[in-house]
């Protein structure tokens, strides 16, 4: 097994910041009812179902459910046979996702990480998810996202990337929303784009999330197996 990367040396004022944000996550899962967070799914995302239907995530893979929550996605995943692990700054959610497996019978592996400082070795994962961990980031930990993600996946893996578009202009949401321009500039260095889609708001498509229905968009990022091509 590849041995596990170390991330790089970090100002201890940064590492302060992350370890804030990440005590506001979960202070907020602690503070109420995790099937009323205005995200929570009992179920699987449908942009995931599709994507197991026709096979961009392969069967049987090794997924990695990034700011998985609840847990909903991957213990879908794991009664279909793939091997789903679920991570989470919020201890709180985690031991949600674990009581709601053992209830279920199942053993995904859920455990608290940080998506910019993954505990996983290189190539440990055959495809991966985000279905919202992204645009919640703060704009100076997407590209360190970017990295750790490329890390611990193995060549010609997918990432499905799901997040709310800086088209969307209500008050309530992911304040830091990112264009599909910044999108490609944070992942076009490890990864390839296999497809890219966008679901309006009122075609079926839409996100709910604190009671309102947004637009959302979705790509399909394939691990380059090797080096990006050189800048224009």
């Amino acid at each position: 097994m590849a041995a596990t990367r170390r991330s790089p040396a970090r100002p201890r004022s940064e590492a302060r910041t992350d370890a804030r944000e990440f005590e506001e996550w979960d202070a907020w899962y602690a503070s109420q009812d995790y099937r009323k967070m205005p995200w929570h799914s009992p179920g699987p995302s449908p942009w995931l179902v599709r994507a197991v239907r026709t096979r961009r995530i392969p069967p049987g893979s090794s997924v990695l459910d990034v700011g998985c929550g609840s847990g909903s996605n991957s213990l879908w995943l794991q009664k279909r046979g793939f091997r789903a692990t679920g991570i989470d700054v919020s201890r709180t959610v985690i031991a949600v996702a674990q009581r709601r497996a053992l209830a279920a019978g199942l053993t995904p592996n859920f455990r608290v990480a940080n998506a910019a400082a993954l505990p996983f070795a290189d190539r440990s994962f055959g495809a991966a998810l985000d279905t919202g961990c992204f645009h919640s980031l703060p704009i100076r930990l997407r590209r360190r996202y970017a990295r750790e993600i490329a890390r611990v996946l193995r060549a010609g893996s997918p990432l499905l990337l799901t997040w709310i578009p800086r088209e969307v202009r209500s008050a309530v949401g992911p304040p830091h929303r990112p264009s599909l321009t910044e999108v490609a500039a944070v992942f076009e260095p490890s990864f390839l784009f296999g497809a890219v889609e966008r679901h309006e708001a009122g075609s079926g498509g839409g996100w709910l999330v604190c009671g309102e229905r947004f637009a959302r968009s979705t790509a399909l990022l394939i691990r380059r197996p090797g080096r990006a091509p050189p800048p224009w």
